[in-house]
């Protein structure tokens, strides 16, 4: 069972497991919606809501979370639930520190493991409409971080839910290459045939506008102070990626492509 399973990584996890061979049951709040495609069960629900998913719960023995906003007070609660019906292994995808739902995960007895994706590259679609209205991104910071390609977090996610050795293990997450956001906009350019330039604002700003977009004030100075200040995962290029797929880390080259017509 996949939670999030139209989210940005939800979908490639459930699109990786069904490219193996496995049965996905994927969860969402509306399955009218969601993609049509051989060996997904749909079905209506949040994990939100625990109480709720008994019935989906019901014969799943592998379970992914991916954090979401409201997750970190139900989150223990639907771990419990999942152990108590029969979920043997959880994958979960981080909110960017090790909270009350990553930690029931750890202490579940169950297998485990945790993925910690530093920046995704999709956070470049927040871009779109400043790109389309005039070729600009506004950004008060342009510190180098090692972008990470969510189809990789997918077919990692896969791996570790499918695979036996990876229990336990807290894996970080990062693209081939450390890139600022000058450099990603000028791949973006490349890949979209016109130059977007990168357009610094003051910090304040940068909050102001999280601010008016509906952004709670915490999560605002979280956002902005990460990039301000990253951590040096973030910044770091990892191989967990490469060792565990065997193959090289998707570029954001190849995301910038894959995705150009959007912009």
């Amino acid at each position: 069972m996949v939670t999030g399973a139209t989210g940005n990584t939800g979908r490639h996890i459930v699109a990786e497991l069904v490219r193996r061979g496995e049965p996905v049951r994927a969860l969402t709040r509306d399955p009218a919606t969601a993609p049509a495609g051989d060996g997904v069960e749909w079905v209506r629900g949040t994990h939100t809501a625990p109480q709720t998913l008994g019935a989906a719960l019901d014969g799943a023995d592998r379970l992914h979370i991916t954090m979401t906003a409201g997750l970190t007070e139900t989150g223990p609660e639907l771990v419990r639930r999942a152990v108590a019906a029969g979920v043997r292994r959880i994958t979960v995808l981080w909110g960017g520190w090790v909270g009350p739902v990553e930690q029931a995960v750890a202490e579940s007895g169950v297998e485990w493991t945790r993925l910690e994706p530093q920046e995704f590259m999709s956070n470049a679609l927040t871009w779109i409409d400043s790109i389309r209205a005039g070729g600009v991104v506004r950004e008060a910071h342009d510190f180098p971080s090692a972008v990470v390609h969510e189809a990789d977090i997918g077919a990692v996610a896969a791996t570790c839910l499918l695979a036996d050795g990876h229990t336990g293990r807290a894996y970080t997450l990062t693209g081939p290459e450390a890139l600022t956001t000058g450099e990603r906009l000028a791949i973006l350019s490349r890949a979209i045939g016109r130059t977007v330039r990168l357009e610094r604002i003051s910090h304040e700003q940068a909050v102001e506008r999280l601010l008016a977009a509906g952004v709670s004030r915490a999560d605002a100075d979280f956002v902005l102070g990460w990039h301000a200040d990253p951590p040096p995962e973030a910044t770091t290029v990892d191989d967990t990626v490469r060792r565990l797929l065997d193959r090289p880390a998707r570029t954001f080259a190849q995301w910038a492509r894959e995705h150009a017509a959007r912009f």
